[in-house]
């Protein structure tokens, strides 16, 4: 029989250094970059030890990666969320439902602008760009998941497009300074996503 593993503890303050760790890491990486930034910058924001960082992170680029699981766990709450509501609202089309998702996670990266531009600046760790990727994939795998819960099929290859332009849409919404002008062109981008139809079935 296999053995189940325990889940590892962490102590309140265990998780309350934790949790200034990244907080500082954010605020480090975003005013310097991630490049030029260093441990003990990040330390010495959290008014923390080196030890206590390696105790959590094996370095500034796992506090970095830590930021991103957490910012898409955010993401994957939202959109989840969302998708709820208009489910509880009576929507049953799963391409609504697409877009509503799209929407919801735009809407994140808006209101985390600083955070989001972060991951799309290119400054990151090597490999991060694949790590993106990949959490995409999985992004598009759960609402696949979510919407064939539907009354109709979802079309898989539509999501995937949707995906992928939801990806890049999300660079030039950041750059946006004036959130009502990002939210404007969210919008944009969701309504020319919601006139892509997929094919009816013969």
């Amino acid at each position: 029989m296999e053995k189940l593993e325990k889940p590892v503890r962490v102590s309140p303050r265990g998780a309350a250094t934790r949790s200034a760790l990244l907080e500082a890491a954010s605020h480090v990486f975003r005013t310097v970059g991630f490049d030029r930034a260093g441990v003990s910058q990040v330390v010495a924001h959290a008014g923390a030890s080196v030890g206590s960082l390696y105790h959590h992170f094996t370095g500034k680029a796992d506090l970095f990666i830590a930021l991103y699981e957490d910012f898409q766990q955010r993401q994957q709450d939202r959109t989840r969320e969302a998708v709820a509501r208009a489910r509880a609202e009576g929507e049953t089309d799963p391409n609504r439902l697409m877009n509503t998702a799209a929407r919801a996670y735009l809407e994140g990266c808006i209101e985390e602008r600083e955070i989001t531009w972060l991951f799309f600046s290119g400054d990151s760790p090597p490999g991060f760009e694949a790590t993106m990727r990949t959490r995409l994939r999985e992004w598009t795998d759960r609402n696949v998941a979510l919407f064939r819960k539907a009354d109709e099929p979802v079309d898989e290859a539509l999501l995937l497009v949707v995906s992928g332009s939801i990806s890049l849409a999300v660079s030039e919404v950041v750059c946006r300074e004036d959130p009502d002008d990002a939210r404007a062109l969210a919008d944009e981008v969701v309504d020319r996503l919601s006139r892509l139809t997929p094919p009816r079935s013969e």
